[in-house]
Formats: C-alpha cells, sequence, structure tokens
C-alpha cells in the first residue's frame, strides 16, 4: 500500500520477540527493560536516574533478549534441519550395508557348497571349517555395524535432548536465567566408516592339496571409506533465500584455531623509526619490512634492522596506508583524492581515482585482496570496497534505520569472519559492520574516556585498538566484547597510535613520543 510502501519489512518468524514482563524491585511501578553494563545486572528506567548508575552505560535489554533468543532459535533450527535429519540418513545407510553385507555372506557361503560339493568325500572337514570361520567374520562384521548403530542411536538420543534443551530455553521467561546460560554447542556428528565385505577366491580340485584348492575368504586390504557426511551449507542451499541469509549471517569462522592467547606478553624487538617525527601508522609487509607514518606526511619504509630503505612525501593523514597480498603497498593521497600503489619491485602508480570523495584511510583484505577505503566529504562518511583490481564493488554508509554509521573512519581493518572494523577518530568509538554492510555493534571503550585510534585484528578474531586517552590497548573478542588492556604504561606504552599484526602473529605497536614501533609476541 501506498502508505506503508517505505517500511521496513521482514518475515514474521524473524521478527523481535518481546521481552518478558519483569516489575524492577525497586519500583514496582516500572518493568525491566535496560541493562546495565557496569553494574551487569537489569533495571528499569527509573533506576538509570539513581546514583549507583551515574554515568553507567546502558544497553536496550530488548535487544540482547532477542539476540539470545535468535541465537537459540538459530541452534535449534539447526537441530532440527540438518543434525537430526544427517544422522538419520547415515543410521539408514549402516541398515542397509549390514542387508548387503548378509547378501553378500550367503552368496559366498553357496559358492563355498557349491565347490566342496564335487570334492565331498575329501573336503568336508574343511569345508565345515571354513564356513565356520565365515560366521565368524559375519559375526564380526556385523557387531561392528551394530556398534555403528548404536553411536547414531546415542547420538540421535543426544541431539534429541538437546532440542529439549534449546526448545526449554526458548521458553525461558525469568530474565535473569537468560544471563547465566552459556551458549551451548552442538558435538559434532560422530564419523563412521562403511564395512569393506570379504571376498571369495575359488580355488582349484585337488586331492592332494585339498586346503589349498578350496577357496578362503578374506577381507580385501582396503582403507575403509568413509560414511559421506553432507555439510550445512549443501543442505541449508535448498532453505529459501531469506532463511539462508540468516543462517549465514549466524555462522562464525570455521577456521581452525591452533593459537591462543599468551599468558604474558613478550617484547620481540623494537625500531627508532629513521625519517618520521612519530609512528602514527604502521604497516608490515610479507618480507617482513616496516612502513611507517608520521603526522606530517612522512611515509618510509625500513629493514628488519630499522635501516631507512625508502622515504616519500604524502599528504597527512591517519591509517593511509596497508601492506597487499603481493608484498607491495596502498596508500592514499587525501590531498588528490588519489590512491597509490607501490609494487613489489618499487614502482609507484596511480591505482584508484576517488572523485569528490577524499580518501583517509585504507586496509587490503587478507581474505580476498579487497581494498577497504575510508572516505569523508563535506559531513558525510563512508567506507568503499574495490576489488583488488581497483573496481568499485560496495559503499557502506548508513544503518538499516539510514542512520550515518561513520563521521571519521580514520582507521580501517577486517577480522578473519569477514567483518569490516572502523576505529572512528570523531565517534570515540570502534564501528563494527559485517562483511555485507549491515552495522553489527559499536564499541566506546572501559569507563568514561575513550579516544580511538590504530586498530588492527587477527587470526583468531580478536580486535586491537589503541585509547590514547587512557594511553592502552584494549583487546576484545570479535563480537566486541572487552578482553583485557593487552598493553599499557605499566609496559612501557606512553602513547599508541598505530597497530598492525605481521604474519607471523606478531603485534608491532607505533608511537607518537617516543617515536619509537615495538613489537610483541601475545599468541601462542
Amino acid at each position: 500500500m501506498p502508505s506503508t510502501k517505505n517500511h521496513e519489512i521482514f518475515l514474521y518468524r524473524h521478527r523481535k520477540h518481546q521481552l518478558p514482563v519483569e516489575i524492577c524491585q525497586h519500583h514496582p511501578t516500572r518493568n525491566v527493560d535496560i541493562f546495565c553494563r557496569e553494574c551487569i545486572t537489569p533495571i528499569c528506567s527509573k533506576c538509570c536516574t539513581m546514583k549507583e548508575h551515574k554515568g553507567h552505560e546502558f544497553d536496550d535489554l530488548e535487544d540482547i533478549y532477542a539476540e539470545k533468543y535468535a541465537l537459540w532459535q538459530g541452534e535449534f533450527s539447526k537441530i532440527q534441519k540438518y543434525f537430526l535429519p544427517t544422522s538419520k540418513d547415515l543410521k539408514t545407510d549402516i541398515e542397509e550395508d549390514a542387508t548387503e553385507i548378509k547378501k553378500i555372506m550367503e552368496s559366498i557361503r553357496t559358492s563355498m557348497k557349491v565347490e566342496a560339493e564335487s570334492l565331498k568325500n575329501l573336503v568336508d572337514e574343511v569345508t565345515s571349517e571354513k564356513i565356520e570361520h565365515t560366521h565368524t567374520m559375519e559375526k564380526s562384521l556385523l557387531k561392528k555395524l551394530k556398534s555403528q548403530e548404536k553411536t547414531y542411536d546415542d547420538y540421535i538420543t543426544y541431539l534429541w535432548k538437546m532440542s529439549d534443551d534449546f526448545q526449554e530455553y526458548l521458553s525461558i521467561t525469568n530474565q535473569k536465567l537468560l544471563f547465566q546460560f552459556k551458549t551451548l554447542k552442538i558435538q559434532p556428528i560422530p564419523e563412521t566408516t562403511k564395512p569393506v565385505p570379504p571376498v571369495f577366491t575359488a580355488g582349484k580340485f585337488n586331492k592332494d592339496d585339498a586346503i589349498k584348492l578350496l577357496g578362503k575368504v578374506n577381507v580385501p586390504n582396503t582403507e575403509p571409506e568413509k560414511r559421506k557426511i553432507q555439510s550445512m551449507e549443501a543442505v541449508t542451499t535448498h532453505m529459501k533465500p531469506t532463511e539462508k541469509k540468516l543462517e549465514q549471517s549466524r555462522e562464525k569462522s570455521n577456521m581452525k584455531q591452533t593459537l591462543s592467547l599468551s599468558s604474558s606478553l613478550t617484547k620481540v624487538r623494537e625500531y627508532n623509526a629513521p625519517g618520521v617525527y612519530n609512528a602514527w601508522h604502521v604497516s608490515v609487509d610479507k618480507s617482513g619490512r616496516l612502513w611507517a607514518s608520521d603526522g606530517i606526511g612522512n611515509l618510509v619504509q625500513t629493514d628488519l634492522q630499522g635501516n631507512l630503505l625508502q622515504n616519500i612525501q604524502t599528504s597527512v593523514g591517519f591509517g593511509y596506508h596497508t601492506a597487499t597480498q603481493d608484498g607491495g603497498l596502498i596508500y592514499t593521497d587525501k590531498d588528490k583524492n588519489v590512491i597509490y600503489r607501490i609494487t613489489p619491485d618499487q614502482q609507484i602508480t596511480e591505482f584508484i581515482k576517488t572523485g569528490g570523495w577524499t580518501p583517509i584511510s585504507v586496509h587490503s583484505s587478507r581474505i580476498n585482496g579487497d581494498i577497504l577505503v575510508g572516505m569523508i566529504k563535506t559531513r558525510e562518511a563512508k567506507v568503499t570496497r574495490y576489488s583488488k583490481a581497483g573496481k568499485e564493488i560496495q559503499n557502506i554508509q548508513r544503518d538499516n534505520k539510514g542512520q550515518e554509521l561513520y563521521e571519521c573512519p580514520h582507521c580501517i581493518t577486517e577480522n578473519a569472519n569477514g567483518d569490516i572494523c572502523t576505529s572512528d577518530y570523531s565517534k570515540y568509538a570502534v564501528v563494527v559492520v559485517n562483511k555485507s554492510g549491515q552495522h553489527r555493534f559499536p564499541y566506546k571503550g572501559q569507563g568514561s574516556g575513550f579516544r580511538t585510534y590504530g586498530i588492527c585484528t587477527d587470526v583468531l578474531g580478536h580486535i586491537l585498538v589503541c585509547d590514547t586517552f587512557s594511553k592502552s590497548v584494549h583487546l576484545l573478542d570479535q563480537d566486541g566484547g572487552f578482553l583485557s588492556f593487552l598493553l599499557s604504561s605499566q609496559q612501557g606504552i606512553e602513547r599508541p597510535r598505530g597497530l598492525c599484526v605481521d604474519d607471523e602473529n606478531n603485534l608491532y605497536v607505533g608511537q607518537c613520543f617516543p617515536k619509537t614501533v615495538t613489537v610483541y609476541k601475545y599468541l601462542q
């Protein structure tokens, strides 16, 4: 209808579920509808005005409830749409294999009897022994298949229990319980192998060597074939586009994580970057050479020993250079609205013209080589994605409510799950959107002050960001949860500005004063 043509719509089953009603203990006329981050407790709107919560940051409890509900609904859906049907299919496969094994073994026994009949007077005893042997083999194979069948019976029982648990969680009406449950993870489907049926090898009749003449039964020396477990992606291919998009948005990176956070921070080395007045932004190429820039347009490259290799004069900028997958560098010129590329053989070429938009930050994706550029124009700001060939692919500027996402995206990076993480100097926040450009969350620091600067991510999905207000480096998980102050003045950090992580998972921290770049090992 004309009156609703511009309204935001979505599937009814994907709606935000209503927050269960709970009366505030302190204000009986109010319902609890706000979550205090500092106190980690749900409160009502009137509680926000109390001195106990003065200066605290709050979240909409309804948003938290909806997020949790969607998560549980998604896991419940996976059980119903993937884990249970796939497990039942595997069990059916086992039953069919058992039937086939019986047919094969019966056929072998028949062949042995036919062959033995012509030598009956000579091989009755031998034939009886070998037939008994086939029964033993059959029992062993069927016992193995029965064990596999029990494995899936147990797993299906476990899935039904998980399904009941999720249904129970989805029906939770007590908000406090909502925050006590950790997200349950579904155990993977057990793997089993298909049986390798014995093969009967016929023998030749010989009175003097009856045992050798009669055929024998053995299992071929063949590696058992693993049963094929259809991937969840293949199953969800048949979903409706809206359902598939929702499921994919909830999936996390399945990258095998062989690293973890170290219990201690180790300083690896330190550079006194030549040719710059301070180290506002740092990049490291594949060869381990360091690029550093200051606040007046000096961009320099050093070798592993800190010796100056190149010095390029650019326009003043923030996070305006990035190492590329091929060992080169890309940097922006905000005065000319141009992005330049330096090839591995040190050739500088004009790469992208940004027209009326001023490029102030850039990042080369480690996932696919795409180029992410933070831009501003008058009072507007956006993030634009280009292919590694320089073709414009995507523009990210507003959230789904039409609100501006950025004001000054002065440093930008990409996380392992495809999220675009931007350090916005004017918003005093880290702004994170997914790879489709949908707003995920902001991070506004710990406490009253937060001034973002350099930002980077690592292979585990952590987000690392400089806070010039507290003179520290914050470590976040990929969902914006604060983990720790990774670096602070206690480690000798005074004014952290630039951050990057190299291919060896070393963290480079550039400082304003003194103008050093310090390398740390924080993963093990």
